[in-house]
C-alpha cells in the first residue's frame, strides 16, 4: 500500500470511527499520532524518538500561542455572563411592548432579540434554549401558530453562527490563516440581511393570515409611552452600547479582536453588576463553562492540525486535490459540491468539527478555482446554520423540544424550521450572485486608498 493510499485509509477510518460516537478531538490526536508514527518511522530508531511526538508538541504550542484564538474564551465568557444576567427577558419585554403595532409583534420581537443576543454571544444552544423558555411560551399563550413560533425561535437562535462576534468566524479565521477582522466585516451585511428576510417572512405571513399571529390583548399593549421608553433605555440601550463598543473597536481598527473581546468581557461584568445579577456562583459557572468550551476548541485544533499535517505528509491531501481538479469543475461547480458536502456533514457533526477538520481539506483548492477565502468562509457560515434546522439531526429543534411544553411535537418544530432553511439557501444564492454583499465592506474599510 502506497503512502497516499494510507492517507486516504486514514481519512476513511477517521470518518468511520466518529460515526461510532468516539470523542472527535481525541480520535484526531490518536489517529494523527498513530499514522504519524508510521509516516515518520525510520528503521532502528528508539520508540520515543519518532518525530510525530515533536510534531504534536509543536502543534500544541501553536494552538496555545495563537493570537486569534485568544478571543474565543473572552467572547465566550462575555456571552455566558450576558446570558446569566437576566438581560434577555428585559430586552424581549421592552421590544415586545415597543412593537405592539407591528404584524406578528411577538415573533418579530423574538427575532430582533435573537439578533441582538447573537451579537453578544455565538452560543447557539444557549440562545435557542433561553428563547424557548421565554419567547416560545409567550407566543403560544398569545395564540400564535405552533409551527411558526418554533421556526422563529430555532432560526433566530442560530443567527449567532454568522453575526459577529461569531465564534465560528474566529475559528475559521485561525484555520484559514486570514484576518478575523475582515471576516467580521464580510459577515455584517449577509447576517443582518438574513435577519431582515426572517422578519419580512413573519410579517408577511401575519398580514396574509392574521390567525397565525393574533394581536396581543389591549391590556398587554396599552402602556404609556414613557414606560416603553424607560424599558428600552434600561434594557436595549446598555446591551447595544456594549455591542457597538466591541464591534466598532474591531471594525474601525481601534483594537484587535482579542483586545475588544477583553473589553467586552469586562463590560459584561459591569452590566451584570448594574442589573444586580453578579454574584460568585454566577461568575464561577461562567468561568467553568468558558474553560470547558475553550478546552474543546483547543483540543480540536491540536488534533486537527496534527491529523492534517500527517495526512498531507502521506500524500492524502494531494489525492483529494487531484480528485477535485480531475472533475474539471468550474468555480460554481466546486462551490456547489463543497457546500453540499458541508451541508451533509452538518447532520452528524457540530460546526467546530466541520471547520477544523473538513474545511482545511478544501482551503488549498480555493486558489485553483479562484475563490476568495473570506467569501468562502461566509458561505460556510451561512451553510452551517441550515444544519441546525434541517431534519433528521436538527440540533436547534432538539434544544427547543427539551424546554417546550409537552404538547409541542418534534415534527411541528421541524416543519416550522424548514421555511427559514430555504431563506438561508436564498441568502447563500444572493451572496454568490452578488459577491460584494460579503466583500464590499471589508474592501471599503481595509483597502488602502
Amino acid at each position: 500500500m502506497t503512502d497516499p493510499q494510507v492517507g486516504i485509509l486514514m481519512l476513511g477510518l477517521f470518518i468511520f470511527i466518529i460515526m461510532l460516537g468516539f470523542p472527535i478531538a481525541f480520535t484526531l490526536i490518536a489517529m494523527g499520532v498513530g499514522f504519524g508514527y508510521y509516516a515518520y518511522y525510520t528503521a532502528g530508531q528508539d520508540i520515543v524518538e519518532n518525530r510525530i511526538f515533536t510534531l504534536l508538541v509543536q502543534k500544541t504550542f501553536e494552538v496555545a500561542s495563537n493570537d486569534v484564538l485568544v478571543a474565543v474564551p473572552l467572547f465566550l465568557f462575555m456571552g455566558y455572563l450576558v446570558e446569566r444576567a437576566n438581560i434577555l427577558d428585559r430586552l424581549f419585554h421592552s421590544l415586545q411592548i415597543s412593537m405592539k403595532n407591528v404584524p406578528g409583534a411577538l415573533a418579530v420581537a423574538t427575532l430582533v432579540t435573537c439578533a441582538m443576543f447573537a451579537t453578544a454571544t455565538g452560543i447557539v444552544g444557549a440562545v435557542v434554549t433561553l428563547m424557548g423558555l421565554l419567547a416560545f411560551p409567550a407566543m403560544l399563550r398569545a395564540g400564535y401558530d405552533v409551527k411558526l413560533s418554533a421556526g422563529v425561535v430555532c432560526a433566530g437562535g442560530c443567527l449567532g453562527i454568522l453575526i459577529p462576534p461569531s465564534i465560528l468566524l474566529i475559528v475559521y479565521a485561525a484555520t484559514a490563516g486570514i484576518s478575523a477582522v475582515k471576516l467580521y466585516a464580510a459577515a455584517f451585511i449577509p447576517g443582518f440581511m438574513l435577519t431582515a428576510f426572517y422578519v419580512l417572512y413573519v410579517m408577511g405571513r401575519a398580514i396574509l393570515n392574521p390567525a397565525l399571529c393574533p394581536k396581543l390583548p389591549k391590556e398587554e399593549t396599552d402602556i404609556p409611552v414613557g414606560q416603553v421608553l424607560w424599558a428600552l433605555l434600561t434594557s436595549f440601550l446598555p446591551l447595544a452600547l456594549l455591542i457597538v463598543s466591541v464591534l466598532g473597536a474591531i471594525l474601525f481598527g481601534l483594537a484587535t479582536p482579542s483586545e475588544a473581546a477583553g473589553i467586552g468581557a469586562l463590560g459584561s461584568i459591569v452590566l451584570a453588576a448594574a442589573y444586580g445579577a453578579l454574584n460568585f456562583g454566577m461568575l464561577k459557572e461562567s468561568v467553568f463553562l468558558t474553560a470547558r468550551a475553550t478546552a474543546m476548541v483547543c483540543y480540536l485544533f491540536i488534533g486537527s492540525w496534527t491529523f492534517s499535517s500527517v495526512f498531507a505528509l502521506l500524500g492524502g491531501q494531494g489525492v483529494v486535490e487531484q480528485f477535485f481538479l480531475g472533475l474539471n469543475l468550474s468555480s460554481t461547480g466546486f462551490l456547489l459540491l463543497t457546500q453540499a458536502i458541508i451541508f451533509l456533514l452538518g447532520w452528524p457533526l457540530e460546526w467546530t468539527e466541520i471547520i477544523v477538520i473538513f474545511v482545511p481539506i478544501f482551503l488549498p483548492l480555493l486558489d485553483d478555482f479562484g475563490i476568495n477565502p473570506i467569501f468562502f468562509g461566509i458561505l460556510v457560515a451561512l451553510n452551517t446554520q441550515t444544519a441546525f434546522n434541517t431534519p433528521p439531526v436538527a440540533m436547534a429543534a432538539f434544544y427547543l423540544k427539551g424546554v417546550a411544553p409537552p404538547h409541542v411535537k418534534l415534527t411541528d418544530i421541524f416543519s416550522g424550521s424548514l421555511p427559514f432553511v430555504f431563506m438561508v439557501f436564498f441568502t447563500m444564492a444572493l451572496v454568490y450572485i452578488f459577491p460584494q454583499l460579503a466583500l464590499w465592506l471589508p474592501d471599503y474599510l481595509y483597502t488602502p486608498r
